[in-house]
């Protein structure tokens, strides 16, 4: 990778006080994360991204054979297994090889800030690399072995490069971008046409073509493993048709730009947004100028992306353009008055902070959004461990992620693979389908984190049972009701699981 010059003393502020800021923020990603370096994995790690990095450590296989292939590319997997090859397959080693990823994510955003800032101010990158380091979304992510955090790396680094005219640079980090995450091409095409606009169409070719090319040998190959360009037809068929009802769609877009302008307490910095334009409209401001205008027009285009081609409404994949929200928000304050922007700036800081262990109140949300992760986790592994010790020869029902965390000993929740049986969710329908005889055992737990009852959460949940397919789970009084008896539970924060037998065991 090339290095970044750091720019001179006249460009804006000290470069040594640039130097120690940067070397703080990338220690402060790994200190932060020091007591999780052992956190078993959650969700999608353990559900694909681990098990396909593992089939190319151990087997040498691009294409994932432990769980079902779908289309992402084998970027994350090739990474993981380089770092394994050098330190050894271990949890912790995972963890610190995506915090270095994440580390670099930060760094490329302060010189992302110094790029759109005009006045190249060193206080507006810092504002905007605090702001990326205090993020519930960030701190999360920066752990997990999923696509978004480097995704997140190669796009800063490309739309970087691009924006200072270096396009060689930028089109090697767009091509390692859409080698990692699939959506990362829309990078590449956006800045192709940017190149049309100003009548560099071989430039325009190369940054276009290259990428696209790339992903689409990865394409070749997958299809000539799986007979599928996508891997399987499930995820074509979750991904690629289902998201496109326009009920789906508008709910997507409205749920994304209300957690990018709105939650987490961002409301603060868009209200301090409109004020500035209020006083000064915005094409008589630096936003008016090339490089917001490039960097608007890939916002756009990747929140449309990830909408349309995307079943899940999932918020780490707007990770990538995090950077870019950073950079704005620090802008705007740059151009306030004193009061108003330490008003912002509290309510911001602080809420993010919070956020970061606070669940929202009207709705459901993915616990990697936040710290809930850790608490859901930990109460998982606890039950885990206690089958394996008491139950160590019966099958165990349970529904997904838990069913998978106890079917290898990699994953962090038991040292020997258990017997398991895959239900489709908690639903009264696939509950009443689970054998009760001797050698099983049923697990139920919190899948999410369900907010108080109200009216708004009744609606909610007829909504989404309408057009999101979600169906409510069984009542454990149900299961009393049927003959199974609890016979141990935990719960930590807002998460609980419990155990249950047919009968006297």
């Amino acid at each position: 990778m090339a290095t970044i010059a750091i720019p001179s003393q006249s460009e804006g502020g000290p470069r040594r006080l640039r130097i120690y800021f940067l070397a703080g923020a990338f220690l402060a990603v790994f200190l932060s994360h020091f007591p999780l370096l052992d956190i078993p994995y959650h969700w999608d790690e353990l559900g694909y991204f681990v098990p396909a990095a593992l089939d190319f450590y151990r087997e040498g296989s691009l294409v994932a054979r432990q769980t079902t292939p779908n289309i992402h590319p084998p970027g994350l997997a090739l990474y993981l297994a380089g770092i394994w090859r050098i330190a050894g397959y271990s949890i912790p080693a995972t963890r610190l090889a995506m915090l270095l990823l994440a580390s670099l994510a930060a760094m490329a955003a302060f010189f992302l800030a110094m790029e759109l800032s005009r006045r190249r101010r060193t206080e507006t990158a810092f504002a905007a690399v605090a702001l990326l380091l205090v993020s519930p979304l960030f701190f999360t992510q920066a752990m997990m072995a999923q696509l978004d955090m480097p995704a997140m790396l190669f796009t800063t680094l490309g739309l970087l490069w691009f924006l200072q005219g270096r396009i060689g640079l930028a089109l090697a980090a767009s091509t390692v971008l859409v080698l990692t995450k699939e959506t990362g091409l829309v990078l590449p095409w956006v800045c192709a046409a940017w190149l049309v606009r100003d009548r560099r169409i071989r430039d325009a070719i190369w940054m276009a073509a290259l990428p696209t090319g790339v992903l689409a040998l990865w394409i070749l190959y997958l299809t000539s493993q799986t007979g599928n360009p996508v891997g399987n037809s499930e995820f074509g068929a979750y991904n690629l048709i289902y998201p496109l009802h326009p009920v789906r769609i508008t709910a997507g877009l409205l749920r994304r730009v209300y957690y990018l302008l709105v939650e987490e307490f961002r409301w603060a910095a868009t209200g301090a947004a409109l004020l500035l334009f209020l006083k000064r409209p915005l094409a008589a401001s630096d936003w008016n100028e090339r490089p917001w205008k490039i960097a608007g027009s890939f916002v756009a285009a990747h929140v449309l992306a990830v909408t349309v081609l995307g079943g899940a409404t999932l918020e780490r994949y707007l990770l990538p353009i995090f950077p870019i929200l950073a950079a704005a928000t620090a802008t705007v304050w740059e151009e306030l008055d004193l009061l108003t922007r330490r008003l912002s700036q509290t309510f911001v800081f602080g809420g993010l902070l919070i956020s970061l262990f606070w669940y929202p109140i009207f709705w459901s949300f993915p616990l990697e959004n936040n710290l809930a992760m850790v608490d859901y986790v930990r109460v998982q592994q606890s039950a885990a461990r206690f089958l394996e010790e008491q139950f160590p020869s019966r099958t165990v029902v349970t529904a997904w992620p838990f069913s998978d965390a106890l079917r290898s000993p990699d994953f962090g929740y038991v040292a020997r693979p258990a017997r398991t049986r895959r239900l489709e969710d908690f639903s009264m329908e696939s509950v009443e389908r689970v054998p009760m005889t001797p050698e099983t055992v049923f697990v139920l737990f919190s899948q999410e984190w369900e907010p108080p009852e109200t009216p708004f959460r009744e609606k909610l949940a007829a909504f989404c049972q309408r057009y999101f397919g979600y169906r409510p789970p069984i009542d454990p009084e149900r299961l009393s009701a049927r003959g199974w008896r609890q016979i141990a539970r935990w719960e930590r924060g807002r998460f609980w699981i419990a155990v249950y037998s047919p009968g006297q065991s």
